[in-house]
Formats: structure tokens, C-alpha cells, sequence
């Protein structure tokens, strides 16, 4: 009977060599491995010497290779032979990788049957600089910088430029914020409260106001229903990331805002799009939406009011969309940072005060209500009535969130003030000159033959179609425009950033006597260029 040395009992084998006196000499260990006809056995002995020396110390780990013809062994050791734990370089085990106290360095020993230590994986360097761009940053597209940036835009300087094009409603300083809104900025920066990080989700007071202020019976809301995000686009960013995996596919108004796009996309999630009708306000092809839906769809995204439409849904109409979305079980993403942005003689109620089931994460923030885009503080708010998000949606949004830390503090020392003092009467100003402009622009591109502007209901924005078929000097809503801008001066964003060739959006936020120039501007443009259809087909016939 022989003694099994690894299993510590009998078994058949060959006799192990004899061994040598003291375990950690390195000429013992250089003889063994020249010596030993079994080293596949060898190694089992070896380790078993060194749980029985050095006491607490255990071998484990013991990795076999796939070698057969140069067994490689990975061995685990801690206790009072093992010190630190960093990975051992490959050294010989004559030489210092072993020493009379045993080894030095705890953790993994790669031990070869050769009689010297390697790792188990063998490292490569580079022979030259390859630095790449990831994946990601590869599938990040704008679609309004790639078609801006792609366009020749070359004003005429006999006119001055109007820009109609960027929904920043500061760029022409005729609607600035309200003095109370600035007199809370005021106040916090010289409490020196808010100098230091706040929590990623943001200050619990902060929370509170938003909650406060947001809050309906319908439709109530905690602080710990609120996050406070770097704007309203990261609080989109968020609630695509919480509810959407690489696959998964989200649904998108088209047109719509193309941010949508961006993010999915560089997210490996898929964007189907559904359409919005003209002809109905830009009310949702409901039964096309439907159609789009299967079981990898995560998100229905909602955006109203519209950017770029300008359209406001009716009541009626936001519970047909919940119903769709209860039927097959698909959480709705609110943008909702024009909420409140609605004409006189309009309403339209927050999707979350109309939903007895379906979740919401609706979007929001002070940039446009307020015209501060550029002090970034946004929101999202929670509405789970009946706990189908859970406390992973929850979690999982505070764990976005601490990617970065948040909104910018000052602000949201400000918050509680702007949302509590900030007077009616600013609001009512705000939305009195956006439909008065609306109206203008409506009214004098009515009249231009071959366009055909929708009248919009809320928001900053007007769509404006352009029949193709009278304008033969263009190929596209794209050359439409930047022939636009080169003649007249005047630039209007191609609705083909937002995935609905054929029209233009145009921004109303310019003071009134800019948008009557920029009218007179594009009717005159039209006027050079419009053909009618009978002189075409005569031009045909001939």
C-alpha cells in the first residue's frame, strides 16, 4: 500500500522520491525537479509538504493546465508563510522567488514543473500607439449636427441674419427671467451654503419643493419620488438607462426631439418611431404605434408639449396613449419640460394625473418655463401608484445618478424660491408672447404659396410643410433651407433632423418686428421660387 500524498490516503501509484531535508532550500526544490519521474505527482507532494511545515498555511487553488507536457499549477497560500498579496513575476526557484521563511508575497503562485514560476496568462505589450474611439463614442450621432454641420451656410451680407433655428430663448435677450428667479440665485450664493457637493440625487429640501409643487391628488408626490439631474436631457438620459438594456427597443414621436436618438443609439438599443399626423394637430397615429410594439419594447417615449411641433395633446387624446400602453404592459418616459407652455384656451393635463396603472418617469426642468437653460437643473419624477417599478427602478436610478453628482448646487439652493416666488404674471407674459408670435408666423406663412404652416398650441415652435412639387430648384427640405439662409438670411432647421423631410421648423422666440422680417423674408424667397403645377405639366408636355 502506498500513500496517496494529495487525497491523504492509500492508493497504487509509484514510490515519491524521498525527501529532501529542509522543503524551502532551493537546491532542494531544483533537485525534485530534476529528479522526480512523476512531476505531475511531485507538485501534489510539494504542496502537501507545505501545509504540513508551515502550519495555517493552505494550499488551494491548484489549477491544472492544459499542457500536459509542462503541468502549470496555480497555488492560493495565506498564513504565516505568505506575506502581501500581489501577483509573483515569474522568477526561477533557485533564485529569490523562495526563501528560507517561505514564500514572500500571499496570493497566487504560478508553479511550473520545470522549476520556475510564471503567470498564467502571459502578458503582451503594444509595439505601437493604437489608441481607438469606443464603441460608444463611435455610435453617438446628433442628427441636427450632422445635418447643420453638413450644410453650406453662407448669409447674404446685404442682410442681417435671423436666426430661427436654436430653442434657446435667451439668444435675442427680449425674454429674460424673472427678477425673483435671479434674486434667489442672488440669495444662495451669498448664503455660502451651497458651495460643496450635494447629494447625486440631489438636496432632500430641494426634492421636497419640486415634490411640493408638482404634487396633485391625482397625481401626489414625495421627495423621494424626485431626482434632481443636470437638466431635463440627463433626466432623459436616466430613464433610458434605468428601464432599457442593449436590444431592447424604444418608441420615439417622429418627428421628435432627436436627443431620443442619440442616446439609445449609442446605447445598442434600437429606436422604432411612430408617427405623428399634420392633418390631426400632430395628434399620434395611434394604431401605427401599436403596431411597432413587441416584447422587447421597454420605453414609449411622450412628448408633450412638442418639440418640434408645438402641439398639445387633449385629454382624450392622452388616454388613448395610456391605454395602449396598459394593453401591453410598457412604462411611458414624460417629456414633459414644456409642461404648462400651453396657449389660453388650450389644456392638457400631465399624463401621470390621467394613469390608474401604467408607470411614468416624466421629465422636466427650469430651462424653458423659467428661460434659464443654461443653469442645467432638471428633473424626473416617479409616479408608480401601483409599485410596478419597484425599489429596483428606484435604485437604479439613484445609481445612474452617481455617475456625476448631480445638478449644480447653487441652483439647487435657489429651487424652493424660484418655485415658490416666481410671479403669475411672468408665466402669463412668457406664453402671451409665445402665442402672439405663433400667430404672426402662422398667419403670414399661411399665405406663401407651396408652404403649409400647422398652427401650434404651446411651446416654441412652429412646422411648416413645404410642397416639393412647386419648388423644382430643390431637392429636399435640407437644400430648401440652406438656399434659404444664402439668399434671404433668414435659417430655419430642416425637419429632416427630426426625421420628417419636407418641413422646417421655425423657433418663435424672436422679438415680434424680427419675425415679420424673417415672414417677409421667406415669402419673398418662396415667391422667386415657386412653380405651379400646370406650368410644370405644360413645361413637361413641351
Amino acid at each position: 500500500m502506498k500513500r496517496d500524498v494529495f487525497r491523504g490516503s492509500t492508493g497504487s501509484g509509484p514510490e515519491p522520491e524521498p525527501e529532501p531535508a529542509v522543503l524551502s532550500s532551493p537546491e532542494g526544490w531544483r533537485l525534485r525537479g530534476k529528479n522526480c519521474r512523476n512531476r505531475h505527482k511531485y507538485i501534489q507532494q510539494e504542496l502537501l509538504c507545505i501545509h504540513s511545515r508551515h502550519g495555517n498555511t493552505r494550499a488551494s487553488h491548484l489549477e491544472e493546465s492544459s499542457n500536459m507536457d509542462n503541468k502549470s499549477y496555480v497555488v492560493q497560500m495565506n498564513g504565516n508563510g505568505v506575506h502581501g498579496k500581489a501577483l509573483l513575476k515569474a522568477k526561477s526557484l533557485s533564485g529569490m522567488g523562495v526563501s528560507g521563511n517561505g514564500f514572500h508575497g500571499n496570493a497566487l503562485q504560478h508553479v511550473n514543473v520545470n522549476g520556475s514560476l510564471y503567470p498564467a496568462k502571459v502578458k503582451s505589450r503594444r509595439l505601437r500607439w493604437d489608441v481607438k474611439a469606443s464603441d460608444m463614442a463611435n455610435n453617438t450621432l446628433n442628427p441636427i449636427r450632422a445635418i447643420v454641420d453638413g450644410m453650406k451656410l453662407t448669409p447674404n451680407p446685404d442682410k442681417p441674419m435671423i436666426a430661427l433655428s436654436i430653442g434657446d430663448p435667451t439668444v435675442f435677450g427680449n425674454l429674460p427671467t424673472d427678477d425673483a428667479v435671479l434674486q434667489a440665485m442672488k440669495d444662495a450664493i451669498d448664503s455660502q451654503k451651497y458651495n460643496g457637493y450635494a447629494p447625486s440625487v440631489g438636496y432632500l429640501k430641494s426634492r421636497q419643493a419640486v415634490a411640493n409643487f408638482y404634487s396633485v391628488p391625482e397625481a401626489p408626490l414625495e421627495a423621494q419620488d424626485v431626482i434632481l439631474t443636470s437638466g431635463c436631457s440627463q433626466a432623459i438620459e436616466l430613464a433610458i438607462n434605468v428601464l432599457c438594456n442593449p436590444g431592447d427597443n424604444i418608441l420615439v414621436p417622429c418627428p421628435g426631439f432627436s436627443l431620443y436618438k442619440t442616446l439609445a443609439v449609442s446605447m445598442g438599443i434600437e429606436v422604432k418611431l411612430y408617427n405623428l399626423l399634420p392633418e390631426k394637430s400632430w395628434e399620434i397615429d395611434l394604431q401605427q404605434l401599436e403596431s411597432l410594439i413587441d416584447e422587447r419594447t421597454s420605453c414609449l417615449i411622450v412628448t408633450n408639449p412638442s418639440n418640434p411641433c408645438g402641439s398639445v395633446f387633449t385629454r382624450e387624446h392622452l388616454q388613448k396613449i395610456l391605454r395602449v400602453a396598459s394593453k401591453y404592459c410598457v412604462p411611458i418616459l414624460a417629456d414633459e419640460i414644456y409642461r404648462d407652455m400651453v396657449f389660453p384656451g388650450c389644456s392638457s393635463p400631465s399624463l401621470a394625473c390621467l394613469s390608474s396603472d401604467v408607470p411614468i418617469l416624466s421629465c422636466g426642468g427650469l430651462a424653458k418655463r423659467w428661460l434659464v437653460p443654461g443653469w442645467r437643473l432638471g428633473w424626473i419624477l416617479i409616479h408608480d401608484r401601483n409599485d410596478v417599478f419597484g425599489s429596483k427602478i428606484r435604485q437604479g436610478l439613484v445609481k445612474l445618478s452617481q455617475r456625476i453628482l448631480g445638478a449644480c448646487t447653487i441652483v439647487q439652493g435657489a429651487l424652493e424660491s424660484i418655485l415658490n416666488n416666481t410671479p403669475q404674471s411672468f408665466y402669463s407674459s412668457t406664453i402671451s408672447f409665445l402665442k402672439s408670435n405663433s400667430e404672426i408666423c402662422y398667419k403670414e406663412l399661411s399665405l406663401v404659396p407651396g408652404l403649409n404652416p400647422v398652427m401650434p398650441a404651446g411651446a416654441m415652435y412652429l412646422m411648416v410643410g413645404i410642397d416639393m412639387d412647386h419648388f423644382p430648384d430643390f431637392t429636399n427640405d435640407v437644400d430648401f433651407t440652406e438656399r434659404l439662409v444664402t439668399e434671404q438670411s433668414v435659417f430655419c432647421l430642416p425637419a429632416s433632423a427630426f426625421e420628417y423631410p419636407n418641413f422646417f421648423r421655425v423657433v418663435v422666440t424672436v422679438p415680434e418686428e424680427l419675425m415679420l422680417q424673417a415672414c417677409a423674408r421667406i415669402r419673398e424667397f418662396c415667391q422667386r421660387h415657386y412653380r405651379p403645377r400646370s406650368c410644370d405639366s405644360n413645361d413637361l408636355d413641351q
